[in-house]
């Protein structure tokens, strides 16, 4: 078999094969045999139809059946010769039969690319400390006393920050009311009544809950905010929005003491130190997660930055569809309107190609560690996994795993397995500093 392989850059390759005519006639000669031995033919009995009939009748599938193994077995010699790492084989084009009987066919592979590995083991990652801090602790608390807190009306003094005001409210902008000038429904910026507001600089929009300082019951006021440049709503950014506001009411907030009492309502026959203990519990769990994630965005980044190579084009076509979908998904469940998103057609492209070709080297860098250390996943770990799965989805797990195999998703589920293990093994292997001047959202 003469195979010629001509790498160009992209990770594309251009396979040629020559296939000679004795290895031709071998396999069509051992593919018609089989359908002879099994053929039903009209006159004849079973696996007794002369071999030329059998031949005529089931030409096409003989034919198509002879090419799949010719072609898979010029690929796997075109692998082992030129020690390819070949991602998708393409489909072969030019197949032509020579008049000496030697067939002959190109095709265009997309390879994987090569990477050099940079030193992976000790990579230095920054993290806070895993305890929790006693003032998240007592914010935690706090938290559950406003939960359960009664508020009592404000009398005979005017809203302080802190408060709790009751208003009714309607908006303009440019001196028209919101809805006319945005051509739309603003939701809530349109106007309530009975609306709740805590005067916290947190509430509702920037610069609107210290305005209400100083008012009394029965008080109205104009209350004028900039919106901010990246304001959900595109036709309301950077403009200034005018709320015609009414004090309906004013209150404060008593909060319940941390006692056994509270803890009680919380959860029957808990004490209050039962109930620190387990927000304690539950919060160093969170905190631990996401100082895990930290770890391996760190280590992630450091390879991202030491390493570059080139990616397929059609992989990071492929990669970058899918997050522009992802971004687009998101976009409408937080209520962008079809206008917003086609409005920003090109940014939100041009973050996807950014995140694919991140996703994607990361991805390669990843699977290079796992074939280097030889992170193996077992049959007995693939079917537990699988049967997890199945279990979550309340699945039966033979069914589950059948459609797996059918769908042809076994690999890739086994391949992610593997890349987890190697994620596992670079946390492992990192020199973790903890810094208290480290936060959970650097």
């Amino acid at each position: 078999m003469n195979i010629v392989v001509e790498k160009q850059p992209k990770c594309v390759a251009t396979l040629r094969v020559e296939i000679p005519a004795d290895k031709v006639n071998g396999q069509r000669d051992q593919i018609v045999k089989g359908y002879a031995s099994k053929a039903r033919v009209q006159g004849f009995r079973p696996g007794k139809a002369p071999r030329a009939i059998v031949e005529k009748r089931f030409e096409k599938e003989i034919t198509e059946e002879l090419n799949g193994v010719l072609f898979n077995e010029a690929y796997d010699e075109a692998m082992k010769q030129e020690s390819l790492n070949v991602l998708d084989f393409g489909v072969p084009e030019d197949v032509t039969t020579l008049p000496n009987g030697n067939i002959t066919f190109v095709s265009k592979l997309t390879l994987a690319p090569e990477v050099k590995l940079p030193d992976y083991k000790g990579v230095t990652v920054t993290v806070p400390p895993v305890a929790v801090p006693d003032e998240e602790i007592e914010a935690q608390l706090t938290a559950l006393q406003e939960r359960f807190a009664d508020f009592t009306d404000i009398e005979g003094r005017a809203a302080e920050m802190g408060d709790f005001g009751v208003i009714n409210y309607t908006s303009t902008v440019e001196g028209k009311p919101t809805d006319e000038f945005l051509g739309k429904s603003a939701g809530y910026l349109t106007g309530r009544e009975g609306f709740w507001v805590r005067l916290d600089e947190k509430a509702f929009l920037p610069g609107f809950t210290p305005q209400l300082v100083g008012l009394n019951v029965g008080d109205s006021k104009e209350i004028t905010v900039t919106l901010p440049e990246d304001f959900p709503v595109e036709g309301l950014r950077s403009k200034e929005i005018t709320f015609q506001t009414t004090a309906k009411e004013l209150k404060t907030a008593v909060l319940p003491a941390l006692d056994d009492e509270m803890a009680n309502r919380l959860a029957p026959g808990k004490t209050m130190e039962d109930i620190k203990g387990i927000i304690r519990e539950n919060m160093e769990g969170e905190r631990k997660r996401k100082i895990d994630d930290m770890k391996v965005n760190q280590i992630v980044a450091h390879f991202n930055a030491q390493v570059d190579f080139e990616l397929p084009e059609d992989l990071v076509t492929q990669e970058t569809q899918s997050q522009a979908d992802a971004m687009v998904k998101r976009g409408v469940q937080s209520g962008m309107s079809e206008n917003e998103i086609e409005s920003q057609q090109t940014e939100i492209f041009a973050s996807a190609g950014s995140q694919a070709v991140s996703n994607l080297r990361t991805n390669f860098i990843l699977q290079e560690i796992a074939r280097v250390e030889k992170m193996i996943v077992t049959d007995a770990e693939l079917v537990n996994h699988l049967i997890q799965i199945a279990n979550s989805r309340k699945v039966a797990p033979k069914k589950f795993i059948k459609d797996m195999q059918r769908a042809g998703r076994i690999p890739n589920i086994r391949s992610s397995m593997a890349i987890g293990k190697t994620i596992d093994f670079l946390v492992e292997q990192a020199n973790v500093v903890e810094s208290t001047e480290t936060t959970l959202d650097d």
